[in-house]
């Protein structure tokens, strides 16, 4: 079979691969160019080292049995990186205006990275924050996934920008700076990481001063820009402004930006909505709270950066008793160890136990969880959970379903967020209008509040039982 074939050959398995996966998640992985082959090879173009180890790990197996189903032979794939620079042809020329810089005037952060010497750390960056250091789950594959597709390839528009949302401690600055840290690679990308906090006060600190077009100049003149938390910027008129004429000019020159919010765009409140179409255009992805073997597999990473052993058991029972977000995994985790560092003693079951059990033992931790409090309020109206989680309007359910809301807001400290979910997908807003409603009635009708009270009493008790 001569080369060309197995060009058609390949073409056929990408076109098969595309029905398959569905568009997103070709996009993200399969800008893929095939080169050249032999006998039994085929040698295939990905656009940098992360990329070819992504789809070696993630679709080798799987683009080879395509290709043995298709023509009946083994073939194996082979990669070659090809940098931006060889895939554009030449480099352009040098302007008429400008002479060519000499090589010895090249910065030297590019010289060394160019020539493998060990590059400086990003300033702005966590360098424990990087992709390999990012458990991947069920509850944040696509958002993982999502964000080393944009290190793969910042700026293109079809996940430019970026917004990143969830709840409190679920990684989303993790994976915010694992692109930033990943793209840092590549010689001479200037990124920005930024809070949406600090952002605001340079601004406000540029007008005092008098100096808007360095700021400007600062945040405009960039090949990537992250900003954290960008929820901070409700009711801030004058900053989502600069933040939209920023937006517009990096948008313009096809740099990345990527944000991360507590909750989907749509849900801010007294934001711009000009600004909140920009933000809202590129990739939304949401981080879930993480499943039981996500959270083990969360805490053997963590204990990997401490020269100590802990035990399975101690691990599993952290896992099954934590179940929030992974910042609380990580600093039960790191009371444990602060433990067996000053103590000096080996952690036990017991010893775990005995350190934990405030935490343990807190609302949120404790075993009055969402589903205790839906299928007691459930019981109490002669409904089925599925009534509680469903779509149905009717006032028969309506009024159970909001109340359920509101006690799992007073007697738990989950997030509106993380609420929400819980009730089959609804929003942080409608969360927070169910229990607004509440305590109006209970405002209004003594006989309300002394009904939701002996349901409170009961969902405690219940939970004291299973503890």
């Amino acid at each position: 079979m001569v080369n060309s074939d197995y060009n058609m050959i390949w073409k056929e398995t990408m076109n098969q691969i595309r029905q398959e996966l569905g568009e997103q998640e070709f996009a993200l992985w399969f800008n893929l160019e095939y080169l050249d082959a032999s006998e039994n090879e085929l040698v295939i173009g990905v656009s940098s080292s992360f990329h070819q180890d992504q789809v070696r790990q993630r679709y080798q197996p799987y683009i080879e049995k395509k290709i043995h189903e298709l023509i009946g032979k083994n073939l194996t794939i082979g990669f070659v990186v090809q940098e931006r620079s060889q895939k554009a042809g030449s480099a352009l020329p040098s302007s008429p205006e400008m002479p060519a810089v000499p090589p010895a005037a090249k910065p030297s952060s590019a010289a060394s990275r160019e020539n493998g010497v060990p590059q400086k750390r990003h300033s702005q960056l966590r360098e424990d924050y990087t992709f390999d250091a990012y458990i991947i789950g069920d509850n944040n594959n696509f958002a993982a996934n999502a964000a080393q597709a944009v290190a793969l390839n910042p700026g293109t528009t079809s996940y430019n920008p970026l917004l990143i949302y969830g709840g409190v401690g679920l990684g989303k600055t993790h994976l915010m700076q694992a692109i930033g840290n990943e793209i840092y690679k590549k010689p001479e990308s200037k990124i920005i990481y930024t809070t949406a906090e600090t952002f605001t006060n340079e601004f406000i600190q540029s007008l005092k001063e008098n100096k808007q077009s360095a700021f400007r100049n600062q945040y405009r003149f960039v090949d990537v820009l992250l900003i954290d938390d960008i929820h901070f910027l409700q009711k801030k008129i004058e900053t989502q402004e600069e933040l939209f004429n920023t937006f517009n000019a990096l948008y313009d020159a096809n740099k990345q930006m990527v944000f991360t919010c507590d909750r989907p765009v749509s849900e801010l409140k007294d934001f711009s909505d000009r600004l909140r179409t920009r933000v809202g255009r590129g990739l939304n992805v949401d981080l879930q709270l993480p499943k039981y073997e996500t959270r083990v597999a969360i805490l053997k990473k963590k204990l990997e950066t401490y020269n100590i052993t802990i035990p399975d058991e101690v691990i599993e029972l952290i896992s099954r008793n934590i179940s929030t977000n992974i910042r609380d995994l990580e600093s039960a985790m790191n009371k444990l160890v602060a433990y067996a560092n000053i103590i000096k003693k080996p952690v036990t079951l017991e010893i775990a136990q005995e350190q934990l059990r405030d935490v343990f033992a807190s609302p949120k931790q404790s075993n009055l969880s969402i589903e205790i409090i839906q299928r007691e309020v459930a019981d109490h109206y002669l409904l089925s959970l599925s009534d509680l989680k469903g779509k149905k309007r009717t006032q028969s359910i309506v009024f159970p379903r909001q109340l359920a809301m509101y006690i799992t807001r007073v007697l738990t400290e989950y997030s509106t967020i993380e609420i929400g979910q819980s009730f089959g997908g609804r929003d942080h807003s409608t969360v927070i209008h169910s229990c607004e409603k509440i305590e109006g009635l209970i405002r209004a009708d003594p006989k309300v509040d002394s009904e939701i009270q002996n349901i409170i009493r009961t969902i405690k008790t219940h939970g004291v039982k299973n503890s």
